[in-house]
């Protein structure tokens, strides 16, 4: 596939034999856990193959690959333009059995202090009785990140955009900060997609997704990626073989099959994301509006440079308690409540509930997390529907919030 050709181009045609088993346009669901050998030269054969660590269609067991993955995987190859790519059985998979491959015990870690939460956990809690260190830094900050690199540490690790208030790392700074101490650089871009940015092009030298959100597109699939160079990629190969996180073959036809669309939704995505957030930041009832599009957020004029559009996510505070978010939200017709975010269908959810509803409010206070952070990620509906929706949500909260003061009135009158 020509490197010069277009995203969607890429998404449809890469990966994929041009003559299909069945002559069928598609490449079919491979499935079987066994494939078989005609005789014991044959096996012999593929053994040697192996032994070289040369790839191929050929397969002998589903936990070491199988057709429709390794087309799913070739594709996501050419996407993010990496060497190689290797598909797992859920985002998180994709990023612990990376960080899993590439420290061991006694090793450091830096990682920004706005990864996702589930990711903090592992690096913190999970890996440290196994002798691993880290050490956290404020996004954006870049001379303490690299005042925070130590003679064994191993690993950057960091998102962009980041989750929920979307932080936008200068992915090249950071890989020249890597390279100048010869650690790696691992940085999960499933709010960014290859369309809106390629991370191993500005240096970084590993590109994780969940696979679930944008890519897969359709809220109906769970898979994870890691895309980087053959070296790598084949070294975390082989840490799954042993765990086997792997990704079933109806993921990856599924995931095959939302790649198609990709560049289509995603410009959507990205032109609703930003008037939505243009909307939602000239609201009375909206104290702050978390969107990288926007002038006033603090990584814009990075977004602008590294970015090709700004994404469908838009995290907002609403000038509200829990109750009051909670209202706002149930009063809206077109998202549904979930915690995902890329799909076709738009999704929102109080930060504070679904990520956060095992922390005090004292904790989340802490980290930043306001009981009015409300996260909405666009789907394909259109622009001027969801931004309708919003409005009259917003407008609910202003007549109860209304009402509230009206009641309060009354009582201290009556007093």
């Amino acid at each position: 596939m020509a490197k010069s050709q277009g995203i969607s181009t890429k998404a449809v045609h890469a990966g994929e034999q041009r003559r299909k088993p069945g002559h069928g346009v598609t490449t079919p669901v491979f499935q079987s856990s066994t494939f078989t050998f005609s005789d014991t030269a044959d096996l012999v054969r593929f053994m040697e193959r192996r032994k070289r660590k040369e790839t191929g269609e050929r397969c002998d067991y589903g936990r070491y690959g199988n057709p429709t993955v390794l087309a799913a995987e070739r594709k996501l190859a050419e996407l993010e333009g990496g060497d190689a790519a290797i598909l797992f059985s859920s985002g998180m998979a994709a990023v612990t059995l990376s960080l899993l491959t590439l420290l061991s015990s006694g090793a450091h870690l830096v990682m920004t202090d706005d990864v996702y939460r589930r990711t903090r956990e592992f690096v913190l809690s999970f890996l440290k009785p196994y002798g691993v260190e880290a050490t956290k830094v404020p996004v954006g900050e870049y001379e303490t990140l690299e005042q925070a690199i130590q003679p064994n540490t191993r690993t950057i690790l960091s998102e962009s955009p980041t989750n929920p208030y979307l932080r936008v790392l200068d992915l090249a700074r950071l890989a020249d900060i890597a390279r100048r101490h010869d650690v790696y650089t691992i940085i999960d871009s499933t709010f960014g997609t290859p369309v809106n940015v390629r991370p191993l092009e500005l240096g970084v030298d590993l590109v994780v997704h969940s696979c679930t959100k944008y890519l897969g597109g359709h809220n109906d699939l769970l898979a994870g990626v890691a895309v980087g160079s053959n070296e790598i990629v084949q070294r975390v190969r082989e840490t799954q073989n042993v765990i086997g996180a792997i990704c079933d073959p109806n993921s990856a036809f599924l995931l095959m099959r939302g790649l198609k669309t990709l560049e289509l939704r995603v410009n959507r995505q990205n032109e609703t994301g930003l008037k939505v957030a243009q909307f939602l930041s000239q609201h009375p009832r909206v104290s702050r509006v978390y969107y990288p599009g926007l002038p006033d957020h603090p990584d814009h004029l990075v977004a602008k440079s590294q970015l090709a559009g700004y994404g469908g996510v838009v995290s907002f505070e609403l000038d509200g308690n829990l109750e009051m978010t909670a209202r706002f939200v149930d009063a809206l017709k077109l998202p549904y409540i979930g915690p995902s975010l890329g799909g076709t269908e738009s999704l929102v959810g109080q930060v504070a509930l679904t990520s956060y509803y095992d922390f005090t409010p004292e904790e989340r206070a802490e980290i930043g997390i306001a009981e009015g952070l409300v996260r909405l990620a666009v789907g394909v509906e259109n622009a001027e529907d969801i931004i309708a929706d919003l409005s009259q949500a917003l407008s609910v909260v202003e007549a109860a919030s209304a009402a509230r003061v009206a009641s309060a009135a009354e009582g201290a009158d009556g007093q």
